[in-house]
C-alpha cells in the first residue's frame, strides 16, 4: 500500500488536546454500542434495537442495529486507544448525523425532549477528531513515527 496514503490517514496534531476528546467520547460511544449489540447498560440488544429501527423506517432493522452498534462500540474502542482516529471519527460523525435526522431532530434541541443536543455534541467531537487526528498520545502517532 502507498505509504503516503497511510501517513495521511494516521497523521495527527502533535498536541495532547485530542486525548481529552478521545477518552470520554470513546467511553460514551462504546457504552451506546454495547446497548445496541449486547443489551448491556439497559439496552435492548440487536433484536430489540433492530425492531425499533425498523419501526422508525430504518430497514432492515437488524442490519441497521448491527451497523450502528458496531460503529459505536468498535469505533469507541478505536478512539479510546487512538487507532485509525480520522477514518473512525468520520464513521462516527456520519452515525451521529443519522441519529440526529432520523430520531432526534423533530424533538428540538434539548435532551429533556429527546432532542438532538447530545448527538450534536458527539458529532462536534467526532468532526474535531477527524480534523486533528488522535494527537500525540495515540497509537496513530506511534505508527506514524514508524512509517516516516
Amino acid at each position: 500500500m502507498n505509504t503516503s496514503v497511510v501517513s495521511r490517514v494516521i497523521s495527527s496534531s502533535d498536541s495532547l488536546a485530542p486525548l481529552a476528546l478521545r477518552v470520554p467520547a470513546g467511553i460514551i460511544f462504546m457504552a451506546h454500542g454495547a446497548q445496541k449489540l449486547f443489551g448491556w447498560f439497559g439496552g435492548y440488544g440487536l433484536e430489540g434495537t433492530g425492531q425499533w429501527m425498523a419501526s422508525i423506517g430504518l430497514e432492515p432493522g437488524y442490519l441497521m442495529a448491527l451497523a450502528a452498534g458496531s460503529a459505536e462500540f468498535f469505533g469507541g474502542l478505536a478512539l479510546l486507544i487512538g487507532l485509525l482516529v480520522r477514518p473512525v471519527a468520520v464513521v462516527l460523525a456520519f452515525t451521529m448525523l443519522m441519529a440526529i435526522f432520523s430520531v432526534h431532530a423533530a424533538n428540538g434541541l434539548f435532551m429533556s425532549n429527546n432532542g438532538y443536543e447530545f448527538a450534536l455534541s458527539l458529532l462536534a467531537i467526532a468532526t474535531s477528531l477527524a480534523i486533528s487526528g488522535g494527537g500525540r498520545a495515540s497509537l496513530d502517532a506511534v505508527m506514524a513515527r514508524k512509517v516516516s
